[in-house]
């Protein structure tokens, strides 16, 4: 959603680097460009005045004119102040102190807080809760039979005692199924209530209504992040006629500029809870603003990786891959690279995981034309073999390779490919268990071969470059490699090695180039 914004401000940060001082005037044609990027996106525009104000005020003060690299401080202010627009530090859902804690989805129709339910439900159910959906949207066609249906999909109980399409007292069904839930022992209960087609009088009274009814311990407004600046006009609306604790920004992966939605939390005061971004259920997460930050100005969001990685990955399993790999890189066999696919199939889309590494910026396209199909193509081919072949993949020779094709509906060529690819990742695999770690990264401290802990057995001593006999051409080449070492990015300005240099000039490893389309 926010790509153009993303491609506008990166451009913006290229034209600041090289240069050793920044002038008054180099600040305010960044700021005027970061304007116009801020505006195209769609952000309402007392918040960009505020905001360029911000950072013009920080980008003159002594903070960038005294750094050693001031383009990078320059990054730095409006990472933060960008952090600051979307909210600031994480917000966290408050819980009853008696439960049910009693939760109330409120918006416009076609917002989707129907699906938004479902996936609050299940992602408190993950969280350890025993949540309940109510069907308290008893005006739209079919909203109660909707519920019951994304309830079931996501494993959580459901109460709707009414039929809906205009049946029933919505605000006597929300102060019933307080009681349901003390009763079957729910902790947490999700009301839906009936969207609205604009600013409706009557149905905004009662939203008040069933507020007023259950008193819930957060009411979060659902706003559809495609619609454009009336998100802001009507968060406003809401905040006077019904008041709400917290923001949920749905359809995040569309393709709208979706400025908007960040400007909600600026506007209201309230900060943005949690983000639906797709279709399916698990498709949703808490909001981080500075992961979002992040991934704005092409920085990646590696946390959010970890995270995922450690919900889907099991540690035994893990420490088990481990020890195998260690033995030695035959140990690592075709079933294993499976069963590795599959889990990191489970953790989401191929091309949301590849977006947020770092510098994934300049091969947008290429993710975007991702096939998600191949993993599916590969295990096929995988399955189709014998489980001698899985194990041993070296005697699958040509009419192996054109039985296992027929198998899996796939050319021979396929085949073949496949199995050469197994070939070097188990090499590359059995590198990193053996502690040398990613192609052309260092070795894990702690590890064998790693930079930490103690190396058994003596070692020679690596030759260090010699150095020319000519002082002048000597000069030269210390000139030359204190140059990289600064593009390196020692000392980058987030206190991490590198962490203030282009994203752009990450690169990725050979292993993942692999799976992406040419450029």
């Amino acid at each position: 959603m926010f790509d153009t914004l993303s491609d506008r401000l990166s451009a913006t940060f290229k034209n600041l680097r090289g240069k050793g001082r920044l002038s008054e005037a180099d600040i305010d044609a960044t700021a005027r460009e970061i304007r116009i990027a801020l505006l195209e996106a769609d952000v309402a525009l007392p918040v960009v005045r505020a905001f360029i104000k911000q950072v013009k005020e920080r980008a003159l003060g002594a903070e960038v004119s005294q750094a050693l690299n001031p383009a990078q401080q320059v990054i730095k202010i409006v990472n933060e102040e960008l952090i600051g627009i979307l909210g600031g530090e994480t917000r966290r859902l408050r819980f009853a102190k008696n439960p049910p804690t009693v939760i109330m989805l409120a918006g416009l129709q076609g917002a989707g807080k129907t699906t938004l339910a479902g996936k609050l439900g299940r992602w408190l159910q993950q969280q350890g809760h025993t949540p309940m959906l109510v069907a308290a949207d008893l005006q739209r066609p079919n909203a109660v039979n909707q519920l019951s249906v994304v309830a079931e999909r996501a494993g959580v109980a459901v109460f709707a005692p009414e039929p809906g399409n205009g049946v029933g007292d919505p605000v006597k069904v929300a102060k019933d199924s307080i009681t349901h839930a003390r009763d079957k022992q729910h902790d947490v209960v999700i009301v839906d209530t009936a969207g609205r087609l604009g600013i409706d009088q009557e149905l905004m009274q009662q939203a008040a209504d069933i507020r007023d009814a259950v008193s819930p311990d957060e009411v979060l407004f659902v706003v559809d992040a495609m619609i454009g600046q009336d998100a802001v006009t009507t968060a406003e609306a809401f905040q006077e006629g019904v008041g709400f604790d917290g923001v949920v920004l749905s359809k995040l992966d569309g393709d709208a500029r979706g400025g908007a939605a960040l400007s909600v939390a600026q506007v209201t005061g309230k900060q943005i809870m949690f983000a639906s971004n797709g279709e399916k259920l698990d498709d949703f997460d808490a909001f981080h603003p500075d992961r979002m930050a992040s991934r704005i100005l092409g920085m990646g969001d590696m946390l959010t990786l970890i995270e995922k990685a450690e919900q889907t990955f099991s540690q035994q399993e893990a420490e088990k891959m481990a020890a195998k790999l260690a033995k030695g890189p035959k140990e690592f066999t075709l079933d294993d690279f499976l069963a590795q696919m599959e889990q990191v199939r489970k953790m989401g889309s191929l091309s949301k995981l590849l977006g947020m590494m770092p510098g994934m910026g300049q091969m947008k396209d290429q993710i975007n034309n991702l096939d998600e199909r191949e993993v599916d193509r590969t295990a096929a081919i995988i399955k189709s073999m014998t489980p001698a072949e899985r194990a041993e993949p070296t005697i699958i020779n040509g009419s192996r390779r054109a039985r296992i094709a027929r198998g899996s509906g796939v050319d021979v060529s396929a085949v073949k490919n496949l199995v050469e690819r197994f070939f070097d990742a188990r090499k590359m695999m059995s590198k990193m268990a053996q502690g040398g770690g990613m192609p052309g990264m260092p070795g894990m401290p702690g590890m064998p071969g790693g930079g930490g802990g103690k190396k058994k057995g003596k070692q020679k001593k690596a030759k260090g470059k010699r150095q020319s006999g000519n002082p002048m051409k000597r000069k030269q080449e210390e000139q030359a490699a204190a140059a990289r070492r600064a593009q390196a990015g020692e000392g980058g300005a987030f206190g991490v090695p590198g962490a203030g240099q282009d994203p752009g000039d990450f690169e990725l490893p050979q292993e993942f180039k692999d799976i992406l389309p040419p450029k």
